[in-house]
């Protein structure tokens, strides 16, 4: 069936009775600058996890982040599996049914936004319905994608702030950049989001704007965006892979030509970089950060209060 992005009065996107989603996520409470907050997730020990990402074929740093939110969330022994799957690697979506022992299974998109890919490609691959869809003997839960979670603002505030030690925000412009797409209007709404959330949370930044690799503004243009002496970018991306770590530096004017895969190079460990005039800051992608596994919990944890205590 085709897909499209439902609304819940409650604010989850699926319900019972659908109508025509209208194109607005419910508000969001701004978090407060860097304070991390985990959320409690009772164990289930019958059910299991599965992460789906996007994965890559030409780039090998693409799937390491999904593998390392797994080892972290298996670590703490909250599930009976732990498994990954992929749109453009091995074990694909359609093979992931066939891995899983488990009757319950709790699917979370490790993407960055609604999109394409969580709106149309993962329940078309994975045979799902709604928010729950009971498939030859097994129940899958069907969570929102991780880059829509409010606790992202602080993941992105503390990456921000790790790259720059000691810069006052006063005098720096946040830069929070992706993709961009015509393909789906929902891609990019989810960075317009965390530029409101964080401009609204006291953070005390000068600018903190947008911009993207294939539609306006452009992240090329980043000097241009920017009026301060500092600048901080921030891809929003799952991976450092061929986007945040081979393209987006030849955007900045950090490298001359597209290079080798991030594992194989130290762009992050050269901040600060002094180009165009400005004091220019690049951190790593924002779906490395380590509590990108409590995000994760969090999208978990958020559907069970919004589907299960009914």
């Amino acid at each position: 069936m085709e897909w499209r992005r439902l609304i819940l009065d409650s604010g989850h996107p699926l319900r019972k009775r659908p109508r025509r989603w209208n194109g607005n996520y419910p508000p969001c409470i701004p978090a407060e600058p860097c304070q991390l907050r985990r959320m409690s997730i009772a164990a289930k020990p019958s059910s299991a996890l599965l992460i789906v990402g996007h994965g890559s074929t030409e780039n090998p740093d693409s799937s390491t982040p999904y593998f390392e939110h797994a080892d972290e969330i298996r670590r703490r022994r909250l599930f009976a599996e732990v498994h990954c799957c992929f749109w453009k690697e091995e074990p694909s979506m359609r093979e992931a049914f066939y891995l899983i022992d488990s009757d319950e299974i709790y699917v979370v998109p490790d993407f960055i936004s609604e999109g394409y890919f969580t709106q149309e490609v993962i329940p078309r691959e994975l045979q799902l319905t709604g928010p729950t869809t009971k498939i030859r003997g097994k129940t899958f839960h069907y969570c929102l994608p991780v880059g829509v979670h409010r606790s992202m603002t602080d993941l992105i505030l503390k990456r921000a702030a790790e790259v720059a030690p000691g810069i006052d925000p006063a005098t720096t412009t946040l830069i929070i950049t992706g993709h961009g797409t015509g393909l789906n209007q929902n891609s990019t709404k989810a960075i317009r989001d965390q530029v409101d959330l964080i401009a609204a949370s006291g953070a005390g930044y000068a600018a903190v704007v947008d911009a993207y690799m294939e539609e306006q503004p452009f992240i090329a243009a980043w000097n241009e965006i920017a009026s301060t002496p500092n600048v901080v970018v921030v891809p929003f991306f799952i991976s450092d892979g061929l986007h945040s770590f081979q393209d987006i530096p030849v955007l900045l004017g950090i490298e001359s030509e597209v290079g080798a895969a991030a594992s194989q190079r130290e762009i992050f460990r050269h901040n600060p970089h002094f180009i165009r005039g400005k004091t220019l800051y690049y951190t790593s992608a924002i779906g490395t950060e380590r509590l990108m596994a409590d995000v994760i919990l969090d999208q978990i944890s958020d559907f069970d209060q919004l589907h299960k205590a009914v």
